[in-house]
C-alpha cells in the first residue's frame, strides 16, 4: 500500500515538474489547490501532501501561508555546486539510506509496542528540541540524530542502538551535503520534523504499522531527493 502511494506521488511529481521546466507552469504561477489536483490525477489528499514536499524539497515550488504554493525559478535548485566529497558520497548516502529503510522501519514498529512512557517522552523531547533549533535557525543534524537515537533506544534492543552509534549523525544525509539549500531551508526542515510528529504520534499511540509506515515515508522521501543528485 505505502509503495503503491509513493509511486502515485512520483507520476504527480514527475508531471508537474515536466509543466514546470517547460513552462507551462511559470514562476510565479499558483499551483492548483490539493481537492484540484486530486481530481486531475486521481489520487488521495497524502499522494498530493507529498508530491507538493518533495517538489518543495527541490526548489520547485514555495509554499506562502495563507495564498497556496507558487512555482520558484525552475532552475533555482541547480544554482549551487556540490563539492567532489559530496558527488563520491552520493553512492554511499543511498545505500545508507536503503539500509535504513529496512532497520528504522521495524525499529519503529519495535517502540511502538516496547516502549516505555519515558522513552516516549525522550522522542519527544529530541523533536520539540529539533522544531525550536528551527525557528532559531540553527544547525539542526544533531537534534535529528538524537531523534533517531530515541527510536532506537525504545526498541529495548541493544543492536538497534549499536547500528545507529555506529554511523553517528552522519546517518542524517544532510550532514554530509552542506552546499546544499535545503541544509538550512527552514520550510524543507519544518517538512521533515512534520514527518517526525507523525512518527512519533504512532508511536505514542502504540501502532507498529503505523510507526513503520511512517518511517518508511519520511526515509523514502530522502531516498527521492538524494537519486534526484545522482542523476543531476
Amino acid at each position: 500500500m505505502a509503495g503503491g502511494r509513493q509511486r502515485l506521488a512520483q507520476q504527480v511529481i514527475d508531471e508537474l515538474r515536466r509543466q514546470i521546466e517547460a513552462g507551462r507552469l511559470k514562476e510565479g504561477d499558483q499551483l492548483p489547490t490539493e481537492p484540484q489536483l486530486e481530481a486531475s490525477f486521481g489520487v488521495s489528499r497524502t499522494v498530493v501532501r507529498e508530491a507538493i514536499a518533495d517538489l518543495r524539497a527541490a526548489g520547485y515550488v514555495r509554499p506562502i501561508q495563507g495564498k497556496g504554493v507558487f512555482v520558484s525559478d525552475p532552475k533555482a535548485s541547480q544554482r549551487f555546486a556540490l563539492s567532489p566529497v559530496e558527488i563520491r558520497s552520493i553512492p554511499e548516502t543511498l545505500e545508507l539510506l536503503e539500509f535504513r529503510l529496512a532497520c528504522e522501519s521495524e525499529a519503529a514498529a519495535i517502540a511502538a509496542y516496547r516502549r516505555t512512557a519515558e522513552q516516549e517522552a525522550a522522542i519527544g523531547a529530541a523533536n520539540r528540541k529539533m522544531a525550536q533549533l528551527i525557528v532559531e535557525g540553527k544547525p539542526t543534524v544533531e537534534a535529528d540524530f538524537e531523534f533517531h537515537m530515541a527510536i532506537a533506544a525504545a526498541t529495548n534492543n541493544r543492536f538497534y542502538l549499536d547500528v545507529m552509534r555506529q554511523f553517528g549523525p552522519r546517518a542524517i544525509p544532510r550532514s554530509q551535503f552542506t552546499t546544499l539549500p535545503e541544509a538550512a531551508d527552514r520550510d524543507y526542515l519544518l517538512g521533515v520534523q512534520a514527518e517526525h510528529v507523525e512518527i512519533l504520534a504512532a508511536i505514542a499511540d502504540q501502532d507498529p504499522e503505523r510507526a513503520r509506515q511512517a518511517m518508511r515515508k519520511h526515509i523514502i522521501a530522502s531516498q527521492r531527493r538524494y537519486r534526484r543528485l545522482a542523476e543531476q
